[in-house]
């Protein structure tokens, strides 16, 4: 059977990081057994609160926007086109730094669950 979710369908909600999520595909609205993807989205200014995952790996792919990225305490510049890879265990935090939202996409092994996000 196919799954096809619309994005416009998702109802958007806080993540215990900081940012917003609209999930796209996950274990809550489709047979989802090994990875979510969800569209994520900080505003200006804001930033993710430092933390990490002990069993999710996860990619971010950024759509709109520019900001910085931690990962272990190298810090470098993202914007529209990059792709971040994030290892499970690695600590990390996104900050927002363009004149308007930080937009990307959030797809994450074995899918998000908020229960796998640890904070200092």
């Amino acid at each position: 059977m196919m799954t096809i979710n619309s994005l416009s369908n998702q109802v958007p909600f806080p993540t215990r990081d900081g940012s917003t999520i609209r999930s796209i595909l996950d274990r809550t609205n489709a047979p989802v057994e090994r990875q979510s993807l969800a569209e994520a989205t900080l505003p200006r200014g804001a930033a993710t609160e430092r933390h990490y995952h002990k069993l999710s790996e996860e990619f971010y792919f950024i759509l709109e926007g520019a900001g910085t990225m931690e990962i272990d305490g190298e810090t470098r510049q993202i914007g529209p086109g990059d792709a971040v890879l994030i290892p499970a265990l690695a600590w990390h935090q996104l900050k927002a730094t363009s004149p308007d939202r930080l937009r990307f996409l959030c797809c994450c092994a074995p899918p998000y669950a908020h229960e796998d996000t640890y904070f200092e």
